[in-house]
């Protein structure tokens, strides 16, 4: 597997820029356009999905790149939140609330993948030996 030099070949940024992409494009319709704070945050919560990869793998640093996907992970449960509430208030229908909210959990997976590879850096697999046998 070829390593990944930078955040643009991370297939969880990828997944999170199509999902900021979607969100912003939703935002621009109905009356969800017309709802400046929800379109506010729910805007701002999407885009820092993508962003917080991104800012986490420039740092260099495995366990700061583990805390910005954190958050990233914790971002997508956010926009389904979020989402739920504009279904709620008839902004979105149910079929794009499902794929929004399919998207958002494919998205969270990735990150939750990438973020479990990530912590295996900081923390790598005991290596202590056995106790020696006294046969």
């Amino acid at each position: 597997m070829a390593r990944v030099t930078r955040f643009e070949d991370l297939v969880a940024w990828q997944r999170s820029r199509a999902l900021a992409s979607a969100i912003y494009r939703i935002t621009f319709r109905g009356a969800l356009a017309r709802d400046y704070s929800m379109q506010r945050q729910l805007r701002s919560a999407a885009l820092s999905i993508p962003s917080n990869i991104a800012e986490g793998f420039e740092r260099f640093r495995p366990k700061e790149f583990h805390h910005f996907l954190s958050i990233a992970k914790a971002s997508c449960a956010e926009v389904r939140s979020q989402l739920y509430v504009a279904f709620d208030l008839e902004y979105i229908t149910e079929d794009v609330l499902i794929t929004l909210r399919q998207q958002a959990e494919s998205a969270a997976r990735t990150i939750g993948k990438l973020r479990a590879s990530v912590e295996r850096r900081i923390k790598p697999p005991s290596t202590q030996h056995p106790a020696p046998s006294t046969k």
